[in-house]
């Protein structure tokens, strides 16, 4: 897919009952929306055909819209063990699929994205809808998921690592130090 020095980033709001997605381009500094939505998986089901959704859900929204790269929030632990684990499975599937896609996959902390998006680590939902409205005017945000996963999308457009550079100084660095 050409597209000159223009960028298709993805992000994934991952969550067993619905995974947001958001797809921007990005040329330079700017930022374009280009679709965004959300998976749900059916609470009726068995844990392993929800996670079939997600990712049948996820191989079509990625075969559609193309994304060159990806980035995926990462989870918080909460006092309900279970809910953590079923989200922790649901976040494997986002970092799956892409994976698999051969894409490279970041990952944020929930206050890194929203510090990354509206400059404060502790926003709220309304606020991080603000600003993603105000970064992507021509959005019309379909829910409070894919809200999220574009603010993920515009977190890695801003912290992304494109060219690869950071991950070719860590390898100079652990090779420096395995023959020291």
């Amino acid at each position: 897919m050409a597209r000159g020095t223009t960028r298709r980033l993805i992000g994934l709001d991952p969550g067993l009952r619905f995974t947001g997605w958001g797809v921007i381009d990005m040329d330079g500094s700017k930022l374009k929306h280009v679709a965004n939505g959300s998976i749900a998986s059916d609470a009726k089901r068995a844990l392993a055909e929800r996670l079939l959704q997600l990712e049948e859900g996820l191989l079509n929204v990625f075969a559609q819209w193309q994304p060159e790269f990806a980035a995926v929030e990462q989870s918080f632990v909460n006092r309900d063990g279970v809910a953590t684990l079923k989200l922790g499975q649901a976040r494997a599937i986002s970092l799956l699929v892409p994976a698999r896609l051969g894409l490279p996959v970041e990952e944020y902390a929930p206050n890194f994205i929203k510090r990354a998006v509206t400059g404060a680590g502790h926003a709220d939902k309304k606020q991080i809808a603000a600003m993603v409205s105000m970064l992507l005017p021509t959005a019309k945000l379909q829910d409070e998921h894919a809200t999220d996963a574009l603010a993920i999308a515009i977190t890695l457009a801003h912290a992304g690592d494109f060219s690869g550079r950071l991950e070719a100084a860590l390898r100079k660095s652990e090779s420096a130090q395995v023959l020291q």
